[in-house]
C-alpha cells in the first residue's frame, strides 16, 4: 500500500497546527513522515522540509515554538487580498493567466527583500538538503503563471524550493531563483492535493477555513477517490481557527495554534491509525 501525505498552506500558525497535528499522531503510534510522497505547498512545505529533514520531531516542535525566533508579524492587507482571490474565482480568463495576474500583483508590491525573506525561510529548515525519500514542493511561476511541482531532480535548493512556496502575494517578495521568480504554490490551490494521485492512501493536512479550500472538496478529493485512493482529510476545527486567530502570519499565535493541532491529532488518532496502518 502507498501512502501519500498532503500538507496544506496557513501561514506561521498553519505551520504550528500541523506540527501539533502530527506530534499528536506520533505519540499514538502513526509517523507520517514515513509517507511514500509527501507534498508541501505554502505553509505545508515549511512542514514537509521540517519532517524529512531526520530531526526528532520533538526539537522540529522546541524550534517552532521558540520565543527566539526570525519570523516577522504581518498585518494583512485585506483589500489586496481581496483584489487576488477575486483575479483567482474569475473563471473567464484561464488559470494560468489568473495566476499570472497574481503574480505581476506580487511583483509590483513593495515588500522586504527577497534575501531577508529567504534568510526567514531557511531558518525555519534544521537542513538544507533534500530528504532521500520523494518530497514534492509547490511553486508558480510569477511571470507566466506556470504551476511549478518543485522536487529534488531540478536541481534548485531546498530553502529556495520552500521559500517560493510560502511567498505569499502580495504579503512576501516573490522568490527569486536563476532568472526566474516564483509565488506561493497555494496560488493554484491551498492544497494541491491531486497531485497524490496514484497512491492507495492520501491524508491531508489543511489548518485553512474551509471556504478558503474549496477546490480541495470540490474537485481533488472527488478526483483522487474516482482513481482509487482512500482520501481523509483533517482540518482546522472552530476551536482551532479560534485558537489561531485572525491573521495567519502572527507568530504570537504559533504555541496557541500549535496546541489546538495537538488536539485534534489525538482526537484523530484512532481514525488515522487505522487509515495509516490499513
Amino acid at each position: 500500500m502507498s501512502r501519500a501525505l498532503v500538507l496544506g498552506g496557513g501561514g506561521v500558525t498553519g505551520i504550528a497546527w500541523e506540527l501539533g497535528v502530527i506530534a499528536a499522531l506520533a505519540a499514538s503510534g502513526v509517523d507520517l513522515g514515513t509517507a511514500d510522497l509527501i507534498i508541501g505547498t505554502s505553509a505545508g512545505a515549511t512542514v514537509a522540509a521540517q519532517i524529512t529533514s531526520g530531526v526528532p520531531l520533538d526539537e522540529l516542535v522546541a524550534m517552532q515554538l521558540s520565543d527566539e525566533t526570525t519570523e516577522r508579524s504581518v498585518d494583512l492587507n485585506f483589500e489586496a487580498l481581496i483584489e487576488i482571490f477575486s483575479v483567482l474565482a474569475d473563471e473567464s480568463i484561464e488559470p494560468a493567466q489568473r495566476r499570472a495576474k497574481v503574480g505581476a500583483i506580487a511583483l509590483a508590491t513593495a515588500t522586504i527583500t527577497p534575501d531577508d525573506r529567504r534568510a526567514i525561510v531557511a531558518a525555519r529548515l534544521p537542513r538544507s538538503e533534500w530528504p532521500d525519500q520523494p518530497l514534492l514542493i509547490t511553486a508558480v511561476d510569477a511571470t507566466t503563471g506556470e504551476f511549478v511541482p518543485i522536487t529534488a531532480t531540478l536541481g534548485m535548493p531546498l530553502i529556495d524550493a520552500v521559500t517560493a512556496s510560502c511567498a505569499v502575494p502580495g504579503i512576501w517578495p516573490p522568490s527569486a531563483y536563476g532568472d526566474r521568480r516564483f509565488v506561493d504554490g497555494g496560488v493554484r490551490t491551498g492544497t494541491n492535493a491531486d497531485l497524490a494521485e496514484g497512491h492507495d492512501t492520501v491524508l491531508v493536512l489543511t489548518p485553512m477555513d474551509p471556504d478558503m479550500t474549496r477546490p480541495l472538496d470540490r474537485r481533488e478529493v472527488p478526483a483522487l477517490e474516482a482513481a482509487g485512493s482512500v482520501v481523509a482529510v483533517l482540518r482546522a476545527d472552530e476551536d482551532a481557527l479560534a485558537a489561531m486567530g485572525v491573521n495567519p502570519l502572527d507568530p504570537a499565535m504559533r504555541r496557541p495554534a500549535f496546541e489546538a493541532g495537538h488536539r485534534q491529532g489525538e482526537v484523530a488518532a484512532e481514525d488515522i491509525v487505522w487509515l495509516w496502518d490499513e
